[in-house]
């Protein structure tokens, strides 16, 4: 799952000649669903757009604060041309999620951003309309977000076990040597150094 965030001033969705959607400062969501996404992906992507911090705190400091500490709006607009890949220079949308399951699947998405957020404040598009998107850019501020895969590469799986491998094994040659050098120093005090020793335990 892709997905472009936005911080805007402002932001609106238009079809025809009606606007159907707007918010003022926040964050404005373009989301592009593959053919192989997941409640996985989608709880990861819900998760980062309220979490993201792009906003200033009260005292400025920036990148400190998320749409959800200051109460500003969501605008999520379902964008399948996210899922594009080319063909020389004509795009291909085959790894987008077909219409059919993508609708369903998009409307569980802006649930579970209502749910985790304040409802009143997630606005979205017209799935499946030609719509025209008003953005005010603050910043510009631009963020994109892929949700990672379910399972890594297993060749990726058994070179970072050889690494965990290779670091276990470091700490107990390290001990060794340090007990084998502790070793030599008690053979050194032992055979020069008791005199001393004893003579500074002698009042």
């Amino acid at each position: 799952m892709k997905a472009i965030i936005q911080r805007v001033t402002r932001a609106s969705v238009t079809v025809g000649d009606d606007q159907i959607s707007s918010i003022g400062r926040g964050l404005c969501v373009l989301l592009g669903i593959s053919v192989e996404d997941t409640h996985t992906d989608a709880e990861y992507i819900t998760r980062k757009i309220l979490n993201l911090r792009l906003f200033e705190d009260e005292d400025g400091r920036a990148w400190s604060k998320s749409v959800m500490d200051w109460d500003y709006e969501v605008l999520c607009v379902s964008q399948f041309t996210l899922q594009c890949i080319l063909k020389g220079n004509k795009p291909d949308f085959h790894l987008a999620m077909p219409a059919e399951l993508a609708q369903p699947f998009y409307a569980s998405i802006l649930e579970n951003l209502r749910s985790a957020y304040k409802p009143e404040l997630v606005k979205d598009g017209k799935f499946g309309a030609s719509m025209k998107l008003h953005i005010q850019n603050d910043g510009p501020v631009t963020i994109e977000l892929t949700s990672p895969p379910v399972s890594s590469d297993p060749r990726q799986e058994k070179q970072q076990q050889r690494k965990e491998k290779t670091r276990s094994k470091g700490p107990s040659e390290s001990s060794r040597e340090k007990s084998a050098l502790r070793s030599r120093q008690d053979n050194n005090a032992s055979s020069g150094a008791d005199g001393d020793v004893s003579s500074e335990r002698d009042p």
